[in-house]
């Protein structure tokens, strides 16, 4: 029998370029700022997969970046959303809100 976590594989998955997003629009960010703030969740990830969801996210227009020089090295990509990256956040966050409620609201009875 699958555990929990392979059953909800795929929701966490298709979760992923939500989450980004969230994190990518509370400031610009480096990679390694994105990997830091999903590690410590179900959600988190690695360079494999998040190199290429930007890439795909880029070429939607929902991200964008710029280089800086970093003092630690090479200069760095840091990400930002784009209009149309804020957007599909804010249409995605309210989906998000009217699958909460279906989910709190299936079996219960009435009244509850």
């Amino acid at each position: 029998m699958p555990s929990i976590n392979e059953k909800f594989s795929p929701i966490r998955k298709g979760l992923l370029e939500f989450l980004v997003l969230k994190v990518v629009s509370a400031d610009k960010v480096y990679v390694a700022d994105i990997l830091k703030e999903l590690s410590g969740t179900e959600f988190a990830t690695q360079e494999g997969t998040l190199y290429p969801l930007l890439s795909k996210m880029r070429r939607e227009e929902l991200v964008d970046y710029e280089w800086k020089e970093s003092e630690a090295g090479p200069p760095r990509k840091y990400y930002e959303l784009t209009a149309k990256g804020r957007e599909q956040l804010r249409e995605t966050s309210d989906y998000w809100q009217k699958i909460i409620g279906t989910v709190r609201s299936l079996g219960q009875k009435p009244g509850q």
